[in-house]
């Protein structure tokens, strides 16, 4: 299996959770360690659905020159996914076979084209089995 492992968007939306620090810590460990190892990878939903959250549901939310610097120096540097037809296709396929939602199909897309083997992540079936990759719960 792969060294490399994607991060769902909980895991960040995680990080900032000051109600939960237990799955705060996990989620920044995970983080760092996507960084500083270089294996961690997101695609653009990611960042997207990341940036809608932290400006529209945060308890306290981000400010845009926070969500800026968050952008450039965590986000960014993860993300090495792009939607194209192929990845749309792959998600649709993914759907087909597991009946998840198209979203969370579109994670486990990008997982494959990042060449990952784990997905971290809380909203999908721990333990199960997708194309090869593993899928994980962090918070568990």
């Amino acid at each position: 299996m792969s060294a490399k492992f994607f991060l769902d968007t909980n895991v960040f939306v995680y990080s900032f959770d000051t109600n939960s620090p237990g799955k705060a810590s996990k989620a920044n460990e995970l983080i760092r360690k996507a960084l500083k190892e270089r294996q961690g990878v997101i695609s653009t939903q990611v960042v997207q659905e990341f940036l809608n959250v932290a400006i529209r549901k945060f308890r306290k939310p981000l400010t845009i020159p926070d969500c800026k610097q968050y952008l450039s120096a965590v986000l960014l540097p993860l993300c090495t996914v792009y939607p194209d037809e192929y990845l749309y296709r792959e998600a649709l396929d993914i759907q087909a076979q597991t009946g998840y939602s198209f979203y969370d199909c579109l994670i486990l897309a990008g997982a494959d084209r990042g060449g990952c083997g784990i997905v971290f992540s809380e909203d999908l079936q721990a333990g199960r089995l997708v194309k090869n990759l593993e899928i994980v719960n962090p918070f568990s």
